[in-house]
């Protein structure tokens, strides 16, 4: 299918871009091999195969969670600089 010069611009327009003079025969023909490539494609004879979201089966390759014990929070805070009810204290960075 090729494109002419008004569909190209029309095409432009629709996309708000802006397409000077000189880049708009480039874009045309651009353009017109891809909807040629496509037109190539619909020829191909899919009957009996399945529609697929993707060509790789994907599984799930995260193990589960599990419950494990944690830290008191008595444990966490040994360390901070500075504390205060029960959660780290620090410098505020915005006034």
């Amino acid at each position: 299918m090729r494109l002419s010069r008004e569909e190209v611009q029309h095409i432009a327009l629709l996309a708000r871009l802006g397409i000077d003079e000189a880049d708009l025969e480039k874009f045309r023909e651009q353009l017109s091999n891809i909807l040629e490539n496509f037109e190539i494609l619909q020829r191909v004879d899919t009957t009996g195969v399945p529609p697929t979201s993707h060509p790789v089966a994907l599984t799930n390759v995260l193990r589960d969670d599990v419950v494990a014990p944690s830290f008191s929070t008595t444990e966490i805070l040994a360390n901070a600089p500075q504390e205060e009810d029960g959660c780290f204290r620090v410098r505020a960075v915005l006034e």
